[in-house]
């Protein structure tokens, strides 16, 4: 039996120094070697939240066009292993963001939040903290706590009405439809400039 729920897309976080310590290639393959599987699982092959998921290292808290590349051709290295559990495209009408989720961080962890129309993020926390931290996961060296993917938003996207749903709580989908009213326009003033012309 299929589960799905809508998971509610924040506009507003005002965490200070979110996301300021980058992940370095280095300090990334160190933490790798460690051994811990649910390391693995998070930022193995494949996953959404791997630095390496576009066949070279990619910081996943700096954002990064994804609907700017085919996922076919972006992800063709993973794919021909059968490693992949993410998938993007577009449609006349939405972006479209299909992924896995690490198991174990379903709908209690994942957060998606569309920041300032400009970047959509999704982030959450793999280890669970057996006391409170002084100071907020993202603030510091996140990769020890936490996952996140930052992705730029089309020029066109219409954030305000993104939707995330779950399913069985490991596969999200994010559909960001794209804003037809400015098209809408331009075909219009375009039909207008045509019929003055033939006048």
């Amino acid at each position: 039996m299929t589960s799905c729920i809508r998971l509610e897309v924040h506009t507003d976080d005002h965490t200070p120094h979110k996301w300021c310590v980058a992940l370095g290639e280095e300090v990334f393959k160190r933490f790798l070697s460690q051994g811990n599987p649910a390391v693995h699982k998070v930022f193995g092959d494949g996953s959404l939240f791997s630095p390496l998921l576009f066949g070279k290292f990619f910081d996943p808290s700096d954002a990064f066009p994804l609907w700017e590349f085919e996922s076919d051709i972006l992800l063709s290295h993973l794919r021909s292993t059968g490693q992949s559990s993410v998938d993007w495209s577009q449609t006349d009408q939405a972006y479209i963001l299909k992924a896995e989720l690490p198991a174990g961080v379903g709908k209690n962890h994942a957060q998606v939040l569309v920041e300032n129309g400009k970047i959509v993020e999704i982030s959450g926390q793999w280890k669970e903290q057996k006391e409170p931290m002084k100071k907020d996961w993202r603030s510091g060296h996140w990769w020890e706590h936490g996952y996140v993917r930052r992705l730029e938003l089309p020029e066109d996207a219409d954030w305000r009405k993104t939707e995330v749903f779950l399913s069985n709580d490991v596969l999200l989908e994010i559909r960001i439809p794209k804003n037809t009213s400015s098209s809408d326009f331009s075909q219009g003033s375009g039909a207008a400039t045509k019929n003055s012309e033939s006048m």
